[in-house]
């Protein structure tokens, strides 16, 4: 809806993990250059994690689509999977068909990976969403590990997670696996604000605008790393429907106004977010003038209500009092005893110390 409004060619915050958009930050170039090493030398296992959003799925996918036509990948990106169910696929993936017990499928993988690797061709097991897999799935990749001659492993294997899989490779029954791991890497957040409009910047100018920086305000900017805490897609996720409500507004450069509503209604404001004076008073004004008049009376001794008229110009006081007072125990309080109360708390008068 809004490319047109905004001079680009395609929507460039969508969710799904294209290669096109890929962002390397110095933490994503760390993880590329250890994926690469780890296939490239033969290392056997390679984890990566990386907390929700970081971008882990779209530097497999970048990564796959740049390897050499000579590589064999099998990517599995759901982990829900029993032992049967994982060979299966297995099976499936590296086109093995004869066989019809584990044992058949062993032997015929191993001579897949025996030839390839005796013509100097690398094969690579990926698996996505790892911290999912059972331990006892864990335990066949690691079994998997064993094809490998006297001096590399003939089937490469990738596993990325979310920080739960460092949990997980902390199992006891795992510690096998966990000494097997040749690389450990980690895909972090963007840092900062300055990262985070060279992110935007960078999937506009894709997308094909031509002010890719000056769409959204510094200000907007700001508040997208707060909110976003520096995590690649709920920063897509604002910026994506923040284009969408200055569409509808006509707005041609998103302020920070059109992100604080965009991340109110995503429940993403920031966790240090406090309320404002003016919201703060809002909040707590939940007596009428009257009521308020007539708590002042009674701390006075005068429960006839109000003793003289508001001062004009100022400001009506705010008050909360909770949905029982006690006072000295647990018997309620009397009009009187909360009227009192409200006098003593100096909220009874004005600015200049009048009576309200």
């Amino acid at each position: 809806m809004y490319a047109e409004f905004y001079g680009l060619r395609e929507l460039p915050f969508a969710l799904t993990p294209d290669p096109r958009y890929i962002y390397f930050t110095p933490s994503h170039t760390e993880v590329m250059a250890n994926l690469h090493y780890g296939v490239e030398s033969g290392k056997g296992l390679i984890v990566v994690t990386g907390e929700v959003g970081t971008g882990k799925t779209t530097i497999l996918r970048w990564m796959m689509q740049r390897l050499d036509r000579t590589v064999m990948v099998a990517y599995i990106f759901n982990p829900r999977l029993s032992v049967p169910e994982f060979y299966q696929h297995l099976a499936a993936l590296f086109d093995i068909q004869n066989w019809e017990t584990k044992s058949d499928l062993l032997i015929e993988l191993g001579k897949v990976l025996e030839t390839r690797h005796s013509r100097g061709l690398r094969t690579v097991l990926i698996i996505d969403e790892a911290h999912g897999l059972s331990p006892y799935v864990l335990e066949e990749v690691r079994l998997l590990g064993n094809f490998e001659s006297d001096t590399a492993k003939q089937l490469q294997i990738v596993l990325t997670g979310q920080p739960e899989l460092r949990n997980v490779l902390n199992y006891p029954d795992l510690r096998q696996l966990k000494q097997r791991v040749a690389l450990r890497c980690d895909i972090k957040a963007l840092p900062n604000v300055e990262e985070t409009a060279r992110y935007i910047a960078s999937r506009l100018s894709v997308a094909g605008a031509a002010r890719a920086a000056d769409i959204f305000s510094p200000g907007a900017i700001d508040y997208i790393f707060r909110c976003s805490e520096g995590i690649p897609r709920n920063i897509n996720n604002l910026c994506d429907n923040a284009l969408l409500n200055g569409f509808a507004a006509s707005a041609p450069i998103i302020s920070r106004a059109i992100i604080e509503e965009v991340a109110a209604t995503f429940d993403l404001l920031p966790r240090d977010r406090k309320p404002t004076i003016a919201e703060d008073n809002e909040a707590a004004r939940i007596f009428s003038a009257a009521g308020r008049a007539e708590l002042w009376a009674a701390g006075n001794g005068n429960g006839n209500g109000h003793d003289g008229p508001q001062t004009p110009g100022v400001p009506e006081p705010s008050i909360v009092i909770n949905e029982f007072v006690r006072i000295g125990g647990e018997t309620p309080a009397t009009l009187e005893d909360v009227g009192a109360a409200f006098n003593r708390s100096g909220l009874g008068r004005g600015n200049n110390g009048q009576s309200l």
